[in-house]
């Protein structure tokens, strides 16, 4: 059974990094798509696309407003997706969940909807303070 498990949450203060991890069991990342969305507080049904990851090529795609400040890479030996963020704002407060979806949805360009995705993480909370 596919398990995705996310971690490095917490709260920082503006200006202030994290690493966020994806850790997949039952599944090889590598063979999928990854997204990370977040949730931000009272918007609890709107998951936004940060950024995607391609399954056969590293390329990434964020969203306007972290671009610069947000990395993602993969780790295949760890079977693990990092998110790197930087220069944190309190607007990035949310939420954080990654996601695994099939690479048919990288090249049909769905990537950035969350129904794409298929097999999801419970999140981890970051919070920035101002």
């Amino acid at each position: 059974q596919a398990e995705l498990v996310e971690s490095g949450g917490g709260l920082v203060q503006a200006g202030g990094s994290l690493r966020l991890s994806c850790t997949a069991s039952g599944i090889v990342l590598d063979n999928y798509v990854i997204g990370w969305f977040r949730q931000a507080p009272g918007k609890e049904r709107d998951r936004v696309s940060v950024s995607c990851i391609g399954n056969s090529d590293g390329i990434t795609h964020y969203l306007d407003s972290v671009k610069g400040r947000f990395t993602m890479s993969r780790d295949n030996a760890l079977n693990t997706v990092f998110l790197q963020m930087n220069s944190l704002k309190p607007e990035d407060t949310a939420n954080y969940a990654c996601a695994a979806g099939p690479s048919k949805i990288w090249y049909s360009g769905t990537y950035s909807h969350p129904t794409a995705y298929d097999t999801w993480g419970q999140g981890t909370q970051v919070t920035v303070s101002a």
